[in-house]
């Protein structure tokens, strides 16, 4: 709250109110990232999420004033890919559409950012990992590169606050982004992951 445009902060009060809302973030497990619904996502909507993301906080998008907004059929489907689009690469979020006004869904705000907060802590068995993901990588392994082919041997959770995991390979320098983005995309569907930023590592074997 408090957080305006970058070309609105040059009066004292307000560069403190987003200095504020700054060390919030950084002090903070869960974020409720509320934008306008009348507004939609603003520039300075995303520098926010982008500074959730880089403090590995959890993350919840509040659409707010949707009562507000002329709605169709399909209107709160076409926010929410609208929304993922413009927040990928890490756009696991829930996205609820709020009324504050008239105090709709304001509770499932804070059960969801609740259970953000609970994958946050979540801790999965190296045996759960590598009972579910080794037999997922040999039927899709990594791509060969310069006539090398890459094994994926082991993996497990990183003894950290937030989930990292960390993957044994024969030749960790050849495992391109995409295959990366396989592996986490598979890891968040499977121990739900939402609204969680993730790190996976590729480590010599």
């Amino acid at each position: 709250a408090g957080m305006r445009k970058k070309g609105k902060t040059m009066e004292d009060l307000e560069f403190y109110s987003v200095m504020r809302s700054i060390r919030a973030i950084e002090n903070s497990d869960v974020c409720i990232l509320m934008l306008d619904a009348q507004q939609g996502l603003e520039s300075q909507d995303l520098n926010i999420h982008n500074l959730i993301v880089r403090n590995r906080k959890g993350c919840v998008i509040v659409v707010n004033k949707w009562d507000l907004i002329e709605k169709g059929n399909n209107t709160m489907k076409e926010w929410t890919e609208f929304l993922k689009k413009k927040l990928a690469p890490f756009n696991d979020i829930p996205i609820i559409f709020t009324s504050v006004l008239n105090k709709q869904r304001i509770l499932d705000v804070l059960q969801t950012a609740m259970q953000v907060h609970q994958a946050r802590k979540r801790r999965i068995a190296t045996s759960e990992l590598n009972e579910h993901m080794l037999p997922l990588i040999e039927n899709y392994p990594p791509p060969a590169t310069k006539g090398k082919y890459i094994k994926i041997k082991y993996v497990t959770q990183l003894p950290t606050p937030t989930p990292q995991f960390a993957f044994f390979v024969n030749l960790p320098q050849y495992i391109k982004e995409p295959y990366r983005r396989f592996l986490e995309n598979n890891m968040r569907e499977r121990w739900d992951f939402s609204g969680v930023p993730m790190q996976i590592y590729f480590r010599q074997k």
